[in-house]
């Protein structure tokens, strides 16, 4: 039996307790899957994920057919964020060839809108903000929203529908809290590539806990079909779409979207601002956290986590990003047996900001300000 290594002496193991500034991760990617056959394939190569920085000049190599340059053009009204573009074969969004947009693999590797997964690997951006605008179908929209899980990201989709009853109708099957509808469509473009452009405008000039709800919009000309709205929330197209959790667009002082709602059938992420705040924490955390890892788990390194945490999250607070929030140390989640195999559990809540969708007015008629009325006519008329 060989024998151990003997260390006979002294020696330091020079261990850092800093603490650290957690940062929020950047939200503002959009991640766009898209065809056209005559795209300059060297600058978008099929099933490859390219990230564009300058998405007007882009649209030059997007060639003219399919739906890459009309969704680039779209989201470069909006602003110039970085876009992560899929380019999928044409083929692959029609009824036989669907499961190379949504499923395929080849050789081990990820095609279609599964490319979006590995983005990171290839381009060094994480997308955050999904869409495959005008290729949108009830198998890719479930799909969609299962990538953007992965990605801990929103998909932004149209629902497809002749009518408004049918668009409620089939919002009813997503359940998901990474998923947002968009009915009808606007005029010559894709409502979900609008959605996305917009989404990281909101990101970069107010930040992730404001919803797209309530923002003008550029590029939109008119709607494929005519709906009402209220504003006093009264019976009208817009409030039918909006409780059955589908957003719309509606021409107030400009075009906006209006509806704050996504598809979770677990109220606490209802708003799209509760679903992306949970998920700027969730990888925010994990991302800084990433130093500890492996480290010697002592007390001080757990009071260290913590006050990074906490740090953190009161400095969302301070910046009204979030209502509030605290991390602590949960010893019935940290049991000796668990502890001595190197697993710590942290806990943190926190409230997230709702947008104000409704708000109600009072008005009361009263005679109460007649009270002293001929006494001060009196005196008026007196002087």
């Amino acid at each position: 039996m060989a024998r151990s290594t003997i260390f006979h002496g002294i020696k330091t193991n020079l261990l850092s307790t800093t603490s650290l500034t957690i940062t929020s991760v950047s939200t503002a990617v959009i991640g766009l899957v898209a065809t056209a056959d005559d795209a300059d394939a060297t600058v978008f190569p099929l099933d490859t994920p390219v990230a564009i920085t300058d998405v007007r000049a882009a649209i030059t190599s997007a060639g003219a057919t399919g739906t890459l340059a009309l969704s680039l053009a779209a989201i470069a009204d909006q602003c110039q964020p970085v876009v992560v573009v899929v380019r999928v074969a044409t083929d692959a969004t029609d009824a036989t060839g669907q499961d190379a947009l949504v499923t395929g693999a080849t050789h081990g590797g990820y095609t279609g809108m599964q490319a979006l997964l590995v983005a990171e690997l290839h381009t060094g951006s994480k997308p955050r903000i999904i869409a495959a605008p005008g290729l949108e179908s009830p198998t890719v929209i479930g799909a969609l929203a299962t990538v953007a899980k992965g990605l801990r990201g929103v998909a932004y989709c149209y629902l497809p529908a002749a009518a408004r009853d049918d668009a409620i109708t089939a919002a009813a099957s997503y359940g998901q809290r990474e998923l947002m509808l968009f009915w009808p469509n606007a005029t010559g473009t894709y409502v979900a590539a609008l959605a996305v452009g917009l989404r990281a405008q909101i990101d970069a000039s107010t930040g992730w806990h404001k919803t797209v709800s309530n923002v003008l919009l550029a590029g939109v000309t008119g709607l494929d079909h005519a709906i009402t709205w209220a504003l006093d929330g009264g019976s009208s197209d817009a409030t039918l779409l909006n409780n059955a959790r589908i957003t719309t667009l509606i021409n107030r002082n400009g075009w906006r979207f209006w509806g704050n709602r996504t598809t979770s059938d677990d109220d606490a992420y209802s708003f799209e601002s509760a679903t992306r705040t949970s998920q700027v924490l969730q990888d925010s955390i994990d991302e800084a956290c990433f130093v500890y890892a492996d480290k010697p788990l002592t007390l001080q390194l757990v009071k260290i986590i913590l006050s990074d945490i906490n740090t953190y999250l009161k400095k969302l607070a301070k910046a009204g990003q979030i209502i509030g929030g605290k991390a602590e140390y949960d010893p019935s989640l940290n049991n000796d047996s668990a502890l001595n195999n190197g697993q710590l559990a942290i806990s943190y809540d926190f409230t997230a900001v709702a947008p104000l969708e409704g708000q109600t007015y009072n008005q009361t008629i009263t005679d109460t300000y007649y009270v002293n009325f001929n006494a001060l006519a009196t005196t008026t008329t007196a002087s």
